[in-house]
């Protein structure tokens, strides 16, 4: 890829001027977790034919598990999500400029998905068994919220995200070491994997016998058999005084209260289960999808829908531990961002899908 004739260094470095051009007007009502993308791969930049050729390798398109030839892993742990029609998007637009609108029907076949994000247990298995280094570990560095590191480290970085300056790129940051290298999973092993690019959980689908969800199977399968409704159990955030998902509480990004009981990542069974029996689609941890960033839909009606063609960025759902609705109310089953395929960060995973018999 292009960011790969980079050092980590020189990449983010790149990133910070651009932003620094940017202001601070480019994450009005975001948290920053979209401008966690790698310099090399800048939001415009690079040809399009260039760009799907450094990552077409990866693409669902080119490597599309053939379920007769490779069976699927951890399909125990896995639900089956009924075919059906939804209502995709909203008309009530929470941050309108991510391209939450409109509203739309969508026909989905069935499919199924992990009840959980793939945890830091699993993604262990996966580099064990195939050796794989993810990209946060070849450039040498990844974004950390700046509230999770400790000051030894913090002394040693000199930049700074200019539009979210809670984000700072962590040389050694990586999955196993999700706050720098002074830092490790032993005591989180069942939590979230973090730290990984579009890149890496592409892989790892492969290895297993699946793929990442499209958008539309991603939404659908977060509304959990509920129609119109802002969260995957109903229209409020707390019900009867009860978290549902870990979000942020307090003043972002100065304060985490940790009312829901944690104040980073929590396990992938925390919190109740959505309608379908997943748990965690909204908070705790980013999710990558496999389609290209677009804002632009049709509200015309679609049959199992994979996005556009090609593009720069790809859609994440669901936001993480720090959203919060000041700044990052994107905790929705209708909200998304986006991030670069080799973007890598401390709020990012992702979980898996399989064809249905």
């Amino acid at each position: 890829m292009a960011a790969s004739c980079l050092s980590g260094s020189s990449t983010l470095l790149l990133l910070v001027l651009l932003l620094s051009l940017l202001g601070p007007g480019r994450v009005l009502a975001g948290c920053g977790c979209g401008d966690t993308s790698r310099g090399g791969h800048a939001h415009g930049g690079g040809s399009e034919n260039s760009h799907r050729g450094a990552s077409f390798k990866y693409s669902r398109e080119a490597n599309e598990p053939e379920p007769t030839k490779k069976e699927t892993q951890g399909r125990e742990q896995m639900v089956l999500i009924p075919s059906g029609v939804f209502t995709m998007g909203t008309d009530e637009p929470g941050i309108p400029q991510d391209g939450e609108s409109p509203a739309r029907k969508v026909h989905l076949d069935s499919f199924y998905m992990d009840m959980y994000e793939v945890s830091n247990s699993e993604f262990e298995k996966f580099v064990k068994a195939t050796g794989h280094v993810t990209e946060a570990e070849t450039f040498g560095d990844s974004f950390v919220f700046e509230g999770l590191i400790t000051e030894e480290v913090k002394s040693t970085i000199h930049q700074a995200v200019a539009a979210a300056p809670w984000w700072l790129p962590v040389k050694g940051a990586d999955w196993r070491h999700p706050e720098g290298p002074d830092s490790n999973i032993l005591n989180r092993m069942d939590h979230p994997i973090l730290h990984v690019s579009w890149n890496d959980a592409s892989a790892f689908c492969i290895w297993a016998g699946k793929r990442l969800p499209t958008e539309a199977e991603w939404e659908y399968a977060c509304r959990g058999g509920l129609e119109n409704r802002i969260f995957p159990w109903g229209n409020k955030l707390e019900p009867k005084g009860q978290h549902y998902a870990n979000v942020w509480q307090g003043d972002f990004p100065t304060q985490n209260t940790g009312e829901d009981g944690y104040v980073q990542t929590s396990p992938v069974t925390a919190f109740p289960a959505n309608g379908y029996g997943l748990y965690n689609m909204v908070g705790n941890a980013w999710e990558w999808t496999s389609d290209w960033w677009d804002t632009h839909h049709t509200a015309d009606e679609v049959h199992n829908p994979k996005g556009p063609s090609t593009g720069n960025d790809r859609v994440k759902k669901g936001g993480s531990y720090m959203c919060h609705e000041s700044y990052c109310y994107r905790y929705r089953c209708a909200a998304r961002s986006q991030n670069t395929p080799d973007s890598s960060a401390s709020n990012l995973g992702f979980r898996c899908v399989a064809p249905a018999p």
